[in-house]
């Protein structure tokens, strides 16, 4: 069930709003509960069998949080606590998203030098639970809040479990802090204005996702499954441009849908995005792109590594190994390790007269210079393997055969048009738009209209289109 399906829009949303505010204000304690049942039924309708791992998450998070605040005067045992709690959490993280890419690629060397492959089965049966690296990374960083004293453990399982579960959120992120929650999970309301808020961001998102990212996968999808010998320059360039638009905007429009409905339920949760194809510097992109990310990566392991307290040859050890595994956070394939690495080369680089070089240039030049490197980067992200990759940048680079399609045979005049909106989009002009307009009492009812209007052409899409999840589902 996802958020751009029929049945979350007219069944499950509805259903778990209207017996939400059902519970009187008073009795939050059992709002948490029933938004921690709704969240184990989202979940268990897209995946029932592994629901035991997050559940698993929750409790020994819990029980951690817990050891550690009792263990308090007593340095060895709150050590032995937090690494108890870090092994069974990211063990199981490791083992369901990376025993299968560490298997495979033991085998492939084994084989090389003529020993027998490794649990050649076991890779196969491995299923990666949904969300498992965002509800993971979400458990843990309260653990060790709790442990290095930033936030107190709560004393309610319930409240914990609704946290970590809340099914706005639990698929796809944002990365939500308990600290950030805490207060509201004891105390909230939820006001008129306050409502129309969430709804309003949830329909943006759902715009987003159902008009522009949906319909710019097909040019997407389409010339990166085309093989070498049909690809050339603009093919390739408007793939990968096709691609940007389409991550940004699917999944922009999953953080925009889950921090409205965060907000129709009484949560305040930070933003995910800052219009990061805006950004003049890989730096800058970082600052806008996936923000609870990037920022739970500095203060979870940039700066528990030392970050850039110590040499800068240090620092730039720091960063480029963060983005690594930034890069395997996202999946386990070659194809990530390369874009984190190459990011984090990147934002090494940008640390020395590169950066102040860079700075000192115009600023559109400092902007065209970094949409360079993200389209590269986001090659490697959505290439099926390395050789596929590489293939892509060479056509990219003017050393394709050219052999295939030509582009109006896979772009119509209706998905020129969106691919027009979409950079426009992108650009953040139309957010500028609309906070100006939402100022003007005399705009608002246009600006209604308007939205409505495109709701229901969402819907049209909707009900005439196959199933489409958000690209971070797999994540």
């Amino acid at each position: 069930m996802v958020f751009s399906s029929l049945l979350f829009l007219f069944v499950f949303l509805p259903l778990s709003l209207g017996s939400y505010f059902l519970i009187p204000a008073r009795r939050l304690p059992l709002r948490n509960l029933h938004l921690l049942i709704f969240s184990l039924v989202f979940y268990a309708w897209g995946e029932p069998r592994l629901i035991w791992c997050m559940l698993v998450c929750v409790l020994a998070n819990w029980l951690g949080a817990r050891a550690i605040a009792a263990t308090a005067q007593q340095p060895w045992r709150r050590r032995v606590a937090l690494a108890t709690t870090l092994t069974v959490s990211l063990g199981m993280l490791v083992v369901f998203k990376y025993a299968a890419f560490a298997i495979s690629n033991w085998n492939a060397v084994a084989v090389l030098w003529g020993g027998a492959p490794l649990a050649p089965n076991l890779a196969a049966s491995l299923i990666m639970p949904i969300g498992i690296s965002f509800y993971t990374f979400q458990a843990v960083s309260y653990t060790l809040d709790v442990y290095w004293k930033k936030v107190e453990p709560t004393p309610s399982l319930t409240d914990f479990a609704a946290y970590v579960t809340m099914f706005p959120q639990l698929v796809a992120g944002p990365i939500v802090r308990y600290e950030t929650v805490m207060d509201e999970l004891r105390s909230r309301t939820v006001d008129v204005d306050d409502f129309a808020v969430g709804v309003r961001r949830f329909l943006v998102g759902l715009l987003k996702k159902v008009i522009l990212a949906n319909a710019l996968a097909g040019p997407a999808d389409t010339i990166f499954a085309l093989g070498a010998p049909a690809l050339d320059a603009p093919l390739a360039w408007l793939g990968i441009t096709c691609y940007a638009l389409q991550i940004y905007f699917d999944f922009s429009a999953y953080s925009d849908m889950a921090i409205g409905m965060g907000r129709m339920f009484g949560f305040h949760f930070l933003e995910n995005f800052d219009h990061p194809y805006r950004a003049s510097s890989v730096r800058d992109f970082w600052h806008r792109w996936h923000i609870s990310l990037s920022t739970w990566f500095r203060d979870y392991l940039f700066i528990p590594l030392g970050g850039s307290r110590g040499s800068q040859r240090r620092t730039f050890v720091n960063l480029w190994l963060v983005f690594l595994i930034c890069g395997l956070w996202h999946g386990a394939s070659w194809t990530f390790v390369v874009w984190g690495a190459f990011h984090g080369t990147f934002l090494v680089l940008e640390r020395t007269r590169l950066g102040r070089a860079l700075a000192a240039l115009p600023k559109p030049v400092q902007h065209l210079y970094t949409l360079l490197v993200v389209l590269i980067g986001w090659v490697f992200f959505r290439a099926e393997n390395l050789p596929a990759a590489f293939i892509f940048l060479k056509a990219m680079a003017g050393a394709g055969s050219g052999a295939g399609p030509a582009v109006a045979e896979i772009v119509d005049s209706f998905t020129a048009l969106l691919i027009g909106v979409g950079l426009i989009g992108a650009s953040g002009v139309p957010a500028r738009v609309g906070s100006w307009a939402l100022t003007r009492p005399s705009l608002n009812v246009a600006l209604a209209a308007a939205t409505a209007l495109a709701f229901l052409v969402a819907q049209a899409l909707l009900l005439n289109g196959s199933y489409n999840p958000f690209i971070y589902f797999r994540f």
